[in-house]
């Protein structure tokens, strides 16, 4: 029994890793077609890292190839045409942007109605949340705040998605993390893990063509891993597949310190929260004279930490997690003290600071 469901677990990866290579191409021509190019631009600061038009609508391919997994495997139930609903939704809203920018506003609009569905049509909510051993019910809230919690999923990842290979890398770790969890708890076959497979075969496929030097970029369509992750996390909460708020917060704990220190950086420059910018963790690291590839490898090992810290604490193992939890703080603690990750002005250094006092001393 068990090593039949191992198999088709396998196979479910295989499928769509399959499918999302192959498909990659045709997404590549398709993009060249409607004019779905990413082209780097002056007027925005720079903040672009490629120096040559590289074709979007890989999301679009990481879609249809997880797409093609679920009809050869998924099995149907209102959760699945909730979640398929919202995916054409979080889609149709990218492939638009990919074409013509869209406003902020109306890409929230549509995350919003996507998360909606979920909620409402598919009756997938959060309800009460563990944590450090405290139990929170949410009561009437519950609806909003897991709307609010897809829609942060969907922005987190999006936010990510800076450098080659990197969101696609990043969501990976996530799909692989969960997928170690669900089998040490012998939950083969339930919902979440096979939309954990389905997923990571896909975005595996995908990183193929995206990893430095990429020759597609996810584009916007990008929000459908985040939308994703955000099902998988909520079926899992559901499932007691994710025990504790702790465990997908450790799973995304670089994704969601980046983008909570966008949001403090951007608010203190008094910039609206979705502007872009060049100060994000894999920005810093190319400051640092780190090439792309490096960059993006380095990010992934500090997510594989954050992940690791998920799994130890699944195997009630305090002391390794402790041991990393450590080392994540100090990681972090240097970025927000001596990079300009939430602040333009470095901290002075000591030197500095004494030779400014000899010299009003002197006046």
């Amino acid at each position: 029994m068990l090593s039949g469901e191992i198999g088709k677990s396998l196979e479910m990866i295989i499928v769509t890793f399959v499918c999302s290579v192959l498909i990659m191409p045709i997404m590549k021509r398709l993009a060249h077609h409607i004019g779905a190019i990413d082209i780097p631009r002056s007027d925005e600061g720079e903040r672009h890292i490629h120096k040559k038009p590289i074709p979007k609508l890989g999301g679009v391919g990481i879609f249809l190839a997880f797409l093609f997994g679920y009809m050869l495997f998924g099995q149907h139930s209102i959760k699945m045409n909730a979640i398929l609903i919202g995916s054409f939704i979080i889609i149709l809203t990218g492939i638009v942007d990919d074409i013509n920018d869209l406003r902020a506003s109306r890409q929230l609009i549509a995350q919003l109605i996507a998360a909606a569905i979920v909620v409402f049509y598919g009756g997938i909510t959060l309800t009460e949340i563990t944590v450090f051993g405290y139990q929170f019910q949410f009561g009437i809230f519950s609806e909003v705040i897991t709307m609010f919690f897809i829609v942060a999923c969907i922005n987190i990842i999006n936010f990510t998605d800076g450098l080659d290979g990197l969101s696609g890398g990043v969501t990976s770790i996530f799909y692989i993390t969960t997928a170690i969890i669900c089998f040490y708890q012998g939950r083969l076959g339930t919902i979440e893990m096979n939309l954990t497979l389905l997923m990571l075969g896909s975005t595996l496929g995908f990183l193929v063509h995206n990893f430095y030097p990429a020759k597609i970029f996810a584009g916007q369509c990008s929000m459908f891993m985040g939308f994703m992750i955000s099902i998988i996390c909520l079926l899992g909460f559901k499932g007691t597949a994710l025990t504790s708020l702790f465990v997908p917060l450790a799973i995304l704990g670089l994704p969601i310190l980046d983008t909570l220190f966008a949001i403090i950086r951007r608010t203190l420059k008094g910039q609206p929260i979705f502007s872009a910018d060049r100060c994000h963790f894999h920005h810093q690291l190319l400051g640092m004279n780190f090439s792309q590839r490096t960059t993006v490898i380095i990010i992934y090992f500090i997510n594989i930490l954050f992940a690791l810290t998920s799994i130890f604490y699944i195997l009630k193992d305090p002391l390794a997690a402790t041991i990393i939890y450590i080392i994540l703080t100090i990681i972090v603690t240097w970025f927000v003290c001596y990079t300009n990750i939430i602040t333009e002005k470095k901290p002075p250094k000591l030197k500095d600071i004494k030779k400014k006092l000899y010299r009003k001393q002197k006046k």
